[in-house]
């Protein structure tokens, strides 16, 4: 928790309240108000290695406190230092800082030494620590002649460094002479002596410039060694260089030079021994020489290593481990190794320890009578020797005090007077090092005082700890009591933490926690009392958090951070970016509750947080944001083991832009056939960065590499170097080679070329052969240029020719092609099908019959037999006319076929012809045919005409299509009652001749429906259907306007005049309402869709002569209102049992031929589909004749 003090008021951050709590656990009661006599005390000094400057003045600081202030006194190298002898050294007023003016003359080594401060005043003298004053130095390199070194490649090789001596030691790195660092790697490396070490070298390293630079940071200046020349030469070289002066048997080996295992450079042998302090940092290195360069290994061998404070430098050849302990001695192994072997070297490590503290003395307060004591708690290694000193003087040689007891490292104080008071300096040293600390006996008798400001204001946040300061001083120690308001008890420490510094901790305060606390010191002197105040502010909270964002690159982005927090705390929020400022960019703008960032770019991502902070706490929340985006083209492409059909292809991934790469595209370019056009050559997995790619020959060949990710493809790479395979003898032929005649007396073979990629090399051309099949001739061969066509002349008609077409290049030919067979040309069919003759199956089917003609007169590719019909007469009329021919065509060598959807007794004409690739042959004879009588179509119409009260009159026209020769038609109706029941079924037949019929005898104001249909001698057409009502008598229904009946039309008999009457007037008020009523149940039904209730009497009477006529046994269907429940239509038609459906009948199209546009299988059976489709025909008792309406309700319901 962070204490924060304003005038009157602290803010306490709950977050830091660990360190307080400690801070005033070290404060503790013991500090002395500068008020109040006591010893000095050191407050500041230099360090105990102060390495000067040797160009500035040199200030050796001494600082101190005490009451009375001391006065400072200096040694050098352990005599007293007189400074008001020396004119150039000058003491700070009021301080033991010393300024020693070497600037304006004198040398900074006249000054060396060792320089301690004694600060001292009436109680007591502090002294500080012994203070080794020295000048840095940075010498030169002393001069030096440097061998140029000429070694082979592959040797291993040390550039020694060797800096001069300074003062501290130089930091040294290598150069060359553009102050370029010289690049560093597994192989060349830089040891912790400044030598650069080679593990192998290469000619590469040829140079004469490796320069030794060392850095004195002191003094800010950088010097330089000597430049070294270093020159590789390959075996070859060398060989060359040796051979006047060497036999052969002293020649260099290149395989020697290639492959060696490894051996150490540094440390030399198997074991070596390293000493180092606690809590400095241990350094191990191992660097070795080998081919291929070795890799570095680190074990502790009786232990791991341990895994935070463990790190490695300088590729793996050196470990670090930070903060050293005694627990990190023991043996630590390296290992070198290469694929031809390895080697180890053991390291001894030895952790001592210079004296360090385990529990410092601190300074002691007592009043007269009181006992106390000093504790000096060290420790190291080897265990540090303790001294004590009084007033910087050794206590064995100081005044006797009979309050004091020496035990080792601790002091013991018994019934201390006013005059024990003085200042003890404990020393704790060994080989590496010493301490020494200050301590003072300060005997005061003072009564109590409280040092915390009076009404201090503390603010905490709610359900953390609350720390209320009561900084206090007394002599004796006083005690410390907490009251909470006015009147309030003691607070117990099973609720509140009271701590030996006078602090108050509440652990978790409440909102009750706010009040008032009194803090109350206590002891034999007297009573001081101080109060302070606590509120207590509601937590700030991220009630709405930004959240992870993947964003392609150009997109807006937008993060959301809402807070709430205490009314009386006013937040301010800030976003950062990767816990730093967000980029001083427009594109990033900030609102109240969100962060927008626009046109995202790849150095955008990172990690976005929002930070809400007021005086007394923050609040953060963080997210991600991915930008992503198709990856970045690859680069670097390589083309590497070179061979006539194979290269290998090498390159570097681009950025994969935060989303992952799939895969890589490889194209390539034909510079030499297809400049500019890339075609697919291979797709490989994201993993891979090389693929080994087949080639043809003779083709120039570019590579482009292409990246894949979730987003897309990258653009393409730059194109790699180009590569020039040899020219080869062709792989392939021609493919999709064909031999077919374009005239009857001759032979014209194709094929599909061969690209330029596919010739393989320059000369392409073509070895066209051919031989009839059945023939005994030999091969005829022509070569032609690169064309994909070839005529031969003067051949057979449609003779078989066996065919290859092989392809050759300047090199040669290309493997022997594959034999193909084609035909000359065909001519047209010499000779009709014979013997045609035709069986009628039914009134729309004929079968018809051929023989099939010689192959040798088709003089082609048979197709098929196709057959012309057309109807020439009607047979009932016997009135001829010409129709438009109809084809059938029947694949293959089928000799029969069917004729289906022929129209009923017509006279039917037909010839067959055969057909093949050229055409159609002669037709056969024609010949003729009839088919016989059908049942016939509905009466084209059928109307009810002039209703009375007892009759109906019925007009028709006749079938459209006959069919035959009307014998008679068949009327039958049935009456339909109020409840929409129907009425027993009256059979009545007409003759064929009649077209107008009357009906007598029927009953007034009622609906009837009437069913009518045709006959020939081959059955019953299909039926027409209609509804219509008598007029109604009016004088049974006097008053009631006569019905809107059939037409439309309005029968009156009898008139009565009755408008005037007052019953009248009534009646039709009830009759309207009750007509509304109707109309309202009309459209219920109509919407509802019921059936009438008929149907249910009907099936459970069963009587024959009322039972609705189905389709299978010649009976009516079920009175409906509509198949979807709509009203019947005037002239609807319904089939009989005799109507022949499309989806029942035995002659549909679909099971034989073709039309004009129909096909047939190579057996002859047909699939195609029959064109002339029957008009479809409503379903049976499904439409009326008018719709429902209000009269007709009315005369329904009577």
């Amino acid at each position: 928790m962070q204490l924060k003090k304003m005038p009157r008021r602290k803010r306490l951050s709950a977050g830091r309240a660990p360190l307080i709590l400690f801070l005033c656990q070290m404060i503790s009661a013991l500090d002395v108000p500068l008020d109040l006599v006591q010893p000095p005390t050191i407050t500041q000094q230099s360090p105990k290695d102060y390495i000067i400057d040797p160009r500035e003045n040199i200030v050796i600081q001494c600082e101190a406190k005490g009451k009375p202030p001391p006065s400072f006194s200096w040694t050098r190298n352990g005599t007293h230092f007189d400074i008001d002898k020396d004119p150039l050294v000058t003491m700070k007023p009021g301080s033991g800082t010393l300024t020693i003016n070497i600037m304006s003359e004198g040398k900074a080594e006249t000054y060396e030494g060792v320089y301690q401060c004694t600060a001292r005043n009436e109680r007591g003298a502090a002294i500080s620590n012994n203070i080794v004053v020295r000048p840095s130095r940075s010498p030169l390199w002393t001069k030096e002649k440097l061998e140029p070194i000429i070694l082979r490649n592959g040797q291993s090789l040390i550039l020694p460094c060797r800096p001069p001596l300074g003062l501290p030691p130089p930091i040294i790195f290598w150069m060359d002479n553009s102050f370029q660092r010289l690049p560093q790697s597994e192989r060349v490396s830089q040891g912790l002596n400044g030598d650069l070490y080679f593990s192998n070298v290469l000619p590469e390293d040829t140079r004469e410039d490796y320069i030794c630079y060392a850095r004195f940071n002191h003094t800010q200046t950088i010097q330089q060694k000597q430049p070294i020349s270093v020159k590789v030469i390959s075996v070859d070289e060398l060989n060359d260089t040796v051979a006047a002066n060497l036999n052969d048997t002293e020649f260099y080996s290149a395989k020697s030079n290639r492959e060696r295992p490894p051996t150490f450079l540094t440390p030399e042998g198997n074991a070596s021994h390293k000493e180092e302090l606690r809590g400095n940092v241990l350094s191990l290195e191992c660097i070795a020489e080998g081919l291929p360069t070795p890799i570095i290994y680190w074990i502790k061998e009786d232990g791991t290593l341990p895994i935070n404070r463990t790190f490695y430098r300088n590729f793996k050849k050196t470990l670090q481990i930070i903060q050293v302990s005694e627990a990190d001695s023991g043996n630590y192994q390296c290992i070198a190794k290469n694929p031809l072997g390895a080697i180890h070297h053991t390291i001894s490590v030895t952790v001592k320890a210079a004296p360090y503290w385990i529990m410092a003395p601190q300074n002691l307060v007592l009043s007269p009578g009181e006992d106390g004591r000093l504790t000096c708690g060290a420790n190291g290694s080897p265990k540090p020797r303790i001294s004590w000193l009084l007033n910087g003087v050794p206590v064995e040689i100081a005044p006797d005090d009979p309050s004091r007891k020496i035990d080792g490292d601790t002091i013991i104080f018994s019934n201390v007077q006013e005059r024990s008071s003085a200042v003890y300096q404990c020393n704790a040293s060994n080989e590496y090092g010493y301490l020494l600390a200050n301590a003072f006996v300060n005997v005061l008798a003072e009564p109590p005082r409280i040092l915390t400001s009076a009404n201090t204001l503390y603010q905490v946040i709610a359900d953390r700890p609350a720390l209320l300061d009561c900084a206090f001083f007394g002599s004796p120690l006083p005690t410390i009591e907490w009251f909470k308001g006015a009147k309030g008890s003691a607070l117990r420490e099973d609720i509140y933490v009271l701590h030996e510094n006078g602090t108050l901790e509440i652990p978790v305060a409440q909102k009750d926690s706010t009040g008032t606390y009194t803090c109350v010191a206590r002891n034999k002197l007297g009573m001081a009392k101080n109060e302070v105040h606590l509120e207590i502010k509601d937590a700030t909270r991220i009630i709405k958090q930004p959240e992870y964002a993947v964003m392609q690159r150009g997109g807006t982005v937008s993060f959301e951070c809402k807070v709430k927090h205490d009314h009386t705390l006013i937040p301010t929020i800030t976003w950062l970016k990767d816990n730093g400022e967000l980029p001083n960019d427009g594109r990033f703008t900030v609102d109240k509750d969100h962060l927008v960032v626009a046109d995202v770019r790849d150095d955008d991502g990172g990690t976005y947080t929002c930070v809400a902070n007021t005086t007394l706490d923050n609040v953060s929340a963080s997210a991600v944001l991915s930008v992503v985006d198709v990856p970045n083209p690859p680069f670097d492409l390589e083309l590497t083991d070179q061979l006539d059909k194979s290269v290998q292809l090498s390159w570097t991934p681009g950025s994969d832009n935060n989303s992952p790469i799939t895969k890589f595209i490889i194209e390539y370019e034909d510079a030499m056939h297809e400049a500019g056009l890339w075609h697919l050559q291979t797709e490989v997995s994201g993993m891979q960065t090389t693929a080994q790619l087949k080639l043809s020959p003779y083709v120039n060949y570019s590579f482009r590499v292409m990246a894949v990710n979730s987003l897309g493809r990258s653009l393409p790479s730059e194109a790699s170097e180009q590569y020039l395979t040899k020219a080869a003898e062709p792989d392939t032929n021609p493919t999709a080679v064909e031999g077919l005649g374009s005239e009857p007396d001759n032979l014209v073979i194709t094929w599909k070329p061969l690209n330029g990629f596919e010739s393989n090399g320059p000369g392409l051309q073509y070895k066209v052969s051919w031989r009839q099949k059945d023939g005994d001739d030999e091969w005829t061969s022509v070569v032609v240029a690169n064309v994909s066509k070839y005529i031969v002349s003067g051949t057979p008609t449609f003779v078989p020719y066996l065919i290859k077409v092989q392809a050759l290049n300047d090199v040669g030919f290309a493997p022997e092609p594959a034999v193909v067979m084609g035909h000359s040309g065909e001519d047209l069919p010499m000779v009709a099908p014979g013997n045609v003759h035709v069986n009628v199956v039914n009134s729309t089917l004929a079968e018809v019959h051929w023989d099939p003609v010689p192959l040798k007169s088709i003089r082609g590719h048979l197709q098929g037999y196709r057959i012309y019909y057309w109807k020439a007469q009607s047979s009932s009329k016997r009135n001829r006319r010409h129709l438009e021919k109809k084809i059938l065509t029947f694949q293959g060598s089928k000799t029969h076929g069917m004729l289906p959807g022929l129209e009923p007794f017509s006279h039917y004409t037909l010839n067959v012809r055969v057909v093949n690739g050229k055409g159609e042959g002669p037709a056969s004879p024609d010949r003729v045919f009839n088919t016989p009588e059908g049942v016939p179509s509905a009466p084209s119409s059928l109307k009810i005409v002039n209703p009375t009260l007892d009759s109906l009159t019925l007009e028709w026209d006749p079938p459209s299509r006959p069919n035959g020769i009307l014998t008679e038609y068949t009327l039958k109706y049935q009456p339909i009652n109020s409840t929409h029941e129907l009425g027993p079924l009256v059979d009545l037949k007409i003759p064929a001749n009649k077209t107008r019929w009357t009906l007598k005898n029927l009953n007034f104001s009622t609906r009837y429906k009437f069913y009518f249909y045709a006959q020939t001698a081959a059955g019953s057409g299909s039926q027409i259907t209609e509804e219509a009502v008598t007029a109604v008598d009016e004088g049974k229904t006097a008053g009631i306007p006569p019905p809107d009946v059939g037409a439309g039309k309005a029968m009156a008999s009898r008139q009565v005049d009755i408008a005037t009457q007052g019953w009248f007037i009534g009646l039709m008020c009830a009759v309207a309402l009750l007509i509304l009523i109707l109309l309202i149940v009309c459209f219920i039904r109509r919407n509802k869709g019921g059936k009438y209730p008929v149907k249910e009497k009907e099936d459970a009477h069963a009587d024959p002569e009322i039972q609705p006529m189905k389709e299978d046994d010649g009976t009516f269907g079920e009175y409906s209102d509509a198949e979807d429940h709509k009203p019947l239509k005037k002239g609807s038609r319904t089939p009989s049992d005799r109507t022949v459906k499309k989806e029942d009948s035995d002659d549909s199209l679909v099971d034989y031929g073709e039309g004009v546009n129909g096909q047939f299988n190579e057996d002859g059976s047909f699939i195609g589909q029959y064109s002339g489709k029957k008009e479809k025909e409503p379903a049976e008792g499904n439409e009326s004749s008018e719709a429902p309406s209000p009269v007709n309700a009315m005369n329904s319901f009577v």
